[in-house]
């Protein structure tokens, strides 16, 4: 048997006559009950997704309704906030608002593993570590993430408003379903995904104690759930583009390693600035021939996570830091800085924004 159901809010109200005009013209919503007829105290209105119950001594506060358009300026006559005679007030905003790439204000970042930095329950039961306290000002966000227990993920199709995100996998592995990208698709240690904005994706299994480390620009973005999209989509296109990106799928198994850019180091290139047109830039680094000089880059953001072995972080005005498996540090442009004591099984992930950089040796 089939049971109808229907939900609305209710505002209160003194007098239901100043709130008609209000609703119906300046809001555009569409008037469906009212009552009693020789003395009207309730009336509700539907429009813009919503329900509203509007009542004659209602104990409720007058509350706040958000109404999102793509173009507010032509919606009520351009105002953005207004307030109904029942004291209600109703603000009229983007549907889609731009995304705002806060300026970086740039720090020198270490965090280190042993430091305790608190595991937080994140989205979808998963464990969040900050990698980045200070969020650079809000320009990035770097977490390490784990699902100690594996098994299927109770993850929902969505998106994320962003400029760039990564997902790189230091431990174990996970099943990723994206759009237009073809069936399943297994993420593991050592590979990485870069999700362009708003690529629908639906995390689906992972192994025990999964680790990945997820970089977003800027720190503070949306994530939507899109309940109408099923995932694999029905088309497979691999060459699509999302805001100028591509997705990439960087296997380890495929790496091709060349000198990196500072002396004493090789690294793979997992053609993210590529395929980014440079918004970023993604290399894994492991020790070459010869010792690391002092440099420095004009790198905005330059990030590294230490995913094997040991080494010395120098930078000049600054104590040493000796840096293990699971530290990560960020090094803003012009200050020098030297990587010593390094093992011999060093593993580090380098990201930057943007891809392509200067860096200078001190000689």
């Amino acid at each position: 048997m089939k049971v109808n159901v229907r939900a609305e809010f209710r505002l209160p109200t003194q007098e239901l006559r100043d709130d008609i005009p209000f609703f119906t013209k300046q809001l555009k919503m569409r008037m469906d009950m009212i009552y009693p007829a020789d003395d009207p105290a309730v009336a509700v209105f539907s429009g813009h997704g919503i329900r509203i119950r509007v009542e004659r001594g209602a104990p409720e506060g007058p509350g706040c309704i958000r109404i999102l358009t793509d173009n507010p300026d032509d919606f009520a006559d351009g105002a953005r906030v207004l307030i109904a005679p029942n004291g209600t007030r109703v603000e009229i905003d983007e549907l889609n608002p731009p995304l705002i790439l806060p300026p970086t204000q740039h720090s020198f970042v270490v965090r280190r593993l042993a430091d305790q930095a608190p595991w937080v329950i994140g989205r979808a039961g998963m464990q969040y570590r900050d990698l980045v306290p200070d969020r650079l000002g809000g320009a990035m966000i770097a977490s390490h993430i784990r699902i100690p227990d594996g098994g299927p993920v109770p993850d929902m199709v969505h998106y994320h408003k962003v400029g760039f995100q990564l997902i790189f996998c230091v431990h174990g592995w996970v099943d990723v379903l994206y759009e237009d990208q073809g069936g399943m698709r297994r993420l593991n240690a050592g590979d990485c995904f870069i999700q362009p904005p708003e690529i629908r994706h639906r995390v689906c299994h992972a192994s025990d104690d999964l680790q990945v480390i997820e970089i977003g620009v800027p720190a503070e973005h949306v994530t939507e759930i899109d309940h109408d999209m099923a995932l694999p989509t029905p088309h497979d296109r691999p060459d699509r583009v999302w805001d100028g990106q591509r997705f990439v799928h960087s296997i380890v198994q495929d790496a091709k390693w060349r000198d990196f850019r500072l002396p004493g180091f090789i690294c793979r290139d997992t053609t993210i600035a590529h395929n980014t047109q440079n918004v970023a830039g993604v290399q894994v680094v492991r020790k070459g021939q010869g010792e690391c000089p002092w440099s420095c880059h004009d790198s905005d953001i330059h990030f590294t996570f230490v995913m094997q072995g040991t080494m010395t972080l120098q930078g000049e005005g600054r104590d040493p830091f000796a840096l293990t498996t699971g530290d990560a540090f960020v090094i803003p442009p012009a200050m020098m800085t030297r990587y010593a004591d390094i093992s011999d099984d060093i593993e580090l992930l380098e990201v930057t924004l943007p891809g392509i950089f200067q860096t200078r040796m001190d000689t």
